[in-house]
């Protein structure tokens, strides 16, 4: 007969597990979650964020080509076209290396941050602000290189054909044509990108948008102070809190809910913008000779001559971004102030749900820790009691 006193796998290691490990569990797992179902609206995000800085562009558009993908429907039949299903999950391999740790050290540097600064401050506000920063900052840093692999991946096309659609331009005295040699920048997986951004593009190219990246931080700073707020407001519970005995369950998830999805629209509305200019640094390659031009970083250059000629200058041209400042102005001079807001319509598809996922997810998977926890003490506890009777 099973002992009802026996520890099942989960409660032995809840009970000897630290509140760390079970926000570093738990982000894990809700970030692992939103990565799978929102993947697709990913990569269509990524899609029109990314359309304006390949190749050599008149006024935002490809030379030779038409806008090709326009809006959240139009982006995904085009994908879906060309790519079928392997194209909705480009770049799901790094998705999901990267939202693993990425919400690990995120709720993991969190809390503790705000164990640590509870110490010295009384304004919950501002300790969950600062909390946010720090957290952010080291996720930020860890994760970087993966996410972007990541959007390099979901960038391109998958192919290179004269169906398809081409990020090189069409030479304008032969409108027909397309350049044959193969991309260097086409990755075939995650391995096959870190390879070849290592070997062409140097350790650096792991970590360019870095600093965008980190200016994103506000969005963080945004989102969290205002979800723990609004969750106290609707469940009078902190973040990771659960719901007490005779308390209505319904109205606890629904409160999740809420505060999730009201947090991510405001921060998402604040700071998108610095979305598009890191995925413009990311998603730039850098120059490989006789590919330059066709790359849009420069090359061989046809310049004005003497009365009325034409030179060619093989002069090296510098990249087309960089830097924040310099990429801020270089997108809102060829492509306008709408330009930073590409494919936020369908960032915030995105973006909504997978916070959405992660926080209920995060709850869940916590409550249900704690459960562990607490159920393992109580038969720790009676296990105990029955041996001390035996021993009497």
């Amino acid at each position: 007969m099973k002992d009802p006193n026996q520890l099942t796998l989960v409660e032995r290691w809840a009970v000897r597990a630290s509140t760390s490990q079970f926000n570093a569990l738990a982000g894990a797992i809700g970030g692992f979650t939103s990565g799978i179902i929102t993947c697709p609206l990913d990569v269509i995000k990524t899609k029109l964020q990314a359309q304006g800085g390949f190749a050599a562009v008149q006024k935002g558009r490809h030379v030779g080509h038409a806008k090709v993908y326009e809006g959240l429907v139009g982006t995904a039949s085009v994908i879906w076209k060309q790519e079928g299903i392997r194209g909705m999950y480009r770049g799901l391999g790094p998705i999901i290396m990267g939202y693993l740790p990425t919400w690990a050290v995120w709720f993991t540097v969190y809390n503790k941050s705000k164990l640590w600064l509870g110490q010295y401050y009384k304004n919950q506000f501002a300790i969950n602000f600062w909390s946010s920063i720090i957290a952010g900052a080291s996720s930020t840093i860890v994760t970087n290189p993966i996410w972007v692999i990541k959007t390099r991946l979901m960038s391109q096309t998958s192919s290179h054909n004269r169906s398809a659609f081409s990020l090189f331009p069409k030479g304008a005295n032969t409108p027909t044509s397309r350049p044959t040699l193969p991309a260097p920048w086409h990755y075939k997986s995650t391995l096959d990108a870190a390879r070849k951004m290592y070997t062409t593009e140097g350790i650096l190219s792991f970590y360019s948008g870095l600093t965008p990246a980190l200016l994103g931080l506000t969005h963080v700073a945004v989102q969290f102070p205002a979800y723990e707020f609004l969750k106290v407001k609707f469940t009078g519970k902190p973040m990771g809190g659960a719901p007490g005995a005779g308390e209505d369950e319904k109205a606890h998830w629904l409160g999740i809910l809420s505060a999730s999805v009201l947090s991510k629209i405001l921060a998402s509305s604040a700071t998108y913008p610095h979305e598009v200019i890191r995925t413009r640094l990311q998603t730039q390659r850098r120059p490989v000779p006789g590919y330059e031009y066709m790359q849009g970083l420069g090359g061989v250059v046809n310049e004005p001559g003497p009365n009325g000629s034409v030179t060619t200058s093989n002069t090296p041209q510098e990249p087309k971004y960089r830097g924040i400042g310099r990429t801020f102005r270089t997108i809102l001079r060829e492509e306008g102030w709408r330009a930073f807001y590409a494919g936020m319509g369908t960032n915030m598809m995105r973006a909504v749900p997978a916070a959405t996922v992660t926080m209920l997810t995060y709850e869940y998977v916590m409550r249900q820790l704690n459960h562990a926890r607490t159920h393992g003490q109580q038969k720790m506890l009676r296990r105990l009691e029955i041996e001390e009777y035996e021993r009497l």
